[in-house]
């Protein structure tokens, strides 16, 4: 190969480099929406109002502390579960924190969850549905099944490992390679799929361009990465 034709492939690759950075892996087109909603059910964004009262949560700084201090507490069934299945710690993180921080009060106590009246449980805020993908219950459960299967989602261990079996169950039913890991950094496509897991975790259009943007916390970074050794956690 000519040194000419060398340059021009660089050339081409740079562009196409170039081209990858400008675009933004929370836009969907048309068809991928239609096909998503066909497939998963998922929906259109939250309202405006409801975008914006996220945003000032977010600012609250003593509900950020805390929520950062319970995945501290979760980091080491969240490095465990993550490495075992081939899942991205870093978008387990960024989706606990997201359901932790907007989680509404008193949705984890017990007798609320055996209400009925809310459908998601636990720090991932998972439905029963969940349990029955994964094989941990017939597809047609009896009331004592559901009641255990309430139990179960409002574990914080639990809710984790089956957070990121829903993570491994939505790359395989995608098509995804099941064998690594997807970072974000590395190309475009990767990024195009953490933000489709993300949006099919959630089902609102708005909700994988707030977990990218997690998912380059520097404090949750922090937290996943740094050597300091997790504390066990630990049900008071």
């Amino acid at each position: 190969m000519s040194p000419e034709t060398d340059n021009q492939g660089s050339t081409g690759l740079n562009l196409l480099a170039e081209e990858e950075a400008r675009l933004d892996p929370t836009d969907f087109t048309t068809e991928e929406l239609q096909l998503l909603q066909r497939r998963f059910g998922v929906h259109g964004p939250q309202t405006r109002l409801a975008q914006l009262f996220t945003k000032g949560v977010d600012q609250l700084e003593p509900l950020r502390s805390n929520t950062l201090e319970r995945l501290r507490q979760l980091k080491p069934v969240i490095m465990r579960e993550s490495s075992h299945h081939r899942v991205n710690p870093m978008l387990v993180t960024a989706i606990l924190f997201d359901e932790i921080q907007h989680s509404k009060p008193g949705e984890d106590l017990p007798f609320i969850a055996h209400s009925g009246l809310v459908k998601t449980h636990g720090p991932a805020q998972l439905a029963i549905s969940e349990l029955i993908h994964q094989n941990r219950l017939p597809v047609e459960p009896s009331p004592q099944e559901m009641a255990w299967a309430r139990e179960q989602l409002l574990d914080p261990v639990v809710s984790v490992e089956l957070l990121v079996g829903k993570m491994k169950r939505l790359k395989q039913e995608l098509g995804l390679p099941m064998g690594m890991p997807l970072n974000a950094s590395n190309s475009y496509a990767e990024a195009k799929a953490i933000a489709t897991l993300a949006y099919l975790h959630n089902g609102k259009l708005d909700y994988p361009a707030r977990v990218l943007s997690y998912m380059q916390d520097p404090e949750l970074h922090g937290l996943i990465y740094s050597s300091k050794r997790s504390q066990p956690y630990m049900l008071i």
